[in-house]
């Protein structure tokens, strides 16, 4: 026990110097994390899913649930299999966000809202205190289809999620469209689980949209939970 007592007082010097080893968790680097998020394979893979939608405006609200598939080769196409609420959302709002994923897949502009350096810049703005990194994305076009705002990475680059206001307004009559998409890793691959999407509309004030996944298959294999 004497040895131990001397030992103590000296333990502050032994480990400036190098000779007690201390077990410290190395933050990031979010130079690094960008670099990794970048080297990933952005293109989409195939899959099944089925979707949730959701609108409320004021006192109108709507529903729609609809298998939804996407493969290279074919594209993009969905079944709604149910659906309730107010007939104007139902088919100008939530079945036109569907028609509008398969006019862009169909028109082969889905690599032009991809987040990857043709489409955006990347500047790193720290670590927040949930441990992921802050990341500036910036679009180099106004187009409708890009993101203004911040993406957030976990260690290795994943992405986990992407907030911001749409680079340009879909329409004259919608103001703004503010974003919050969520990103999670499902059979080894980083897909979007969620999206909640706030527009200002002209005449018809504040509508939120809430869109969830749960997908069934990837690359053609099931997905087990």
């Amino acid at each position: 026990m004497e040895g131990v007592h001397r030992l103590i007082p000296a333990l502050p010097l032994l480990i400036a110097v190098g000779l007690v080893p201390v077990l410290q968790a190395t933050a990031p680097d979010p130079d690094d994390s960008i670099r990794q998020f970048l080297a990933r394979d952005a293109a989409a893979p195939a899959y099944r899913a089925v979707r949730r939608l959701e609108v409320v405006n004021g006192t109108r609200s709507g529903w729609l649930e609809a298998v939804t598939e996407y493969a290279p080769n074919t594209g993009f196409r969905y079944d709604v299999s149910a659906e309730g609420g107010n007939a104007y959302i139902l088919e100008k709002v939530l079945r036109g966000v569907l028609d509008g994923e398969k006019e862009v897949i169909a028109r082969g502009e889905a690599t032009r809202s991809s987040l990857v350096g043709d489409n955006y810049t990347f500047q790193a703005k720290g670590i927040g205190d949930d441990g992921l990194v802050t990341v500036m994305v910036s679009p180099r076009r106004q187009e409708r289809t890009l993101v203004s705002g911040h993406m957030f990475l976990a260690p290795g680059g994943r992405l986990v999620r992407l907030q911001g206001q749409l680079a340009k307004s879909p329409s004259f009559w919608i103001r703004s469209v503010a974003i919050v998409r969520t990103y999670d890793r499902i059979a080894g691959r980083v897909m979007p689980v969620a999206m909640e999407s706030q527009a200002q509309m002209r005449m018809f004030g504040r509508a939120t949209l809430h869109m969830t996944y749960q997908y069934s298959h990837i690359n053609g294999r099931p997905v087990y939970p």
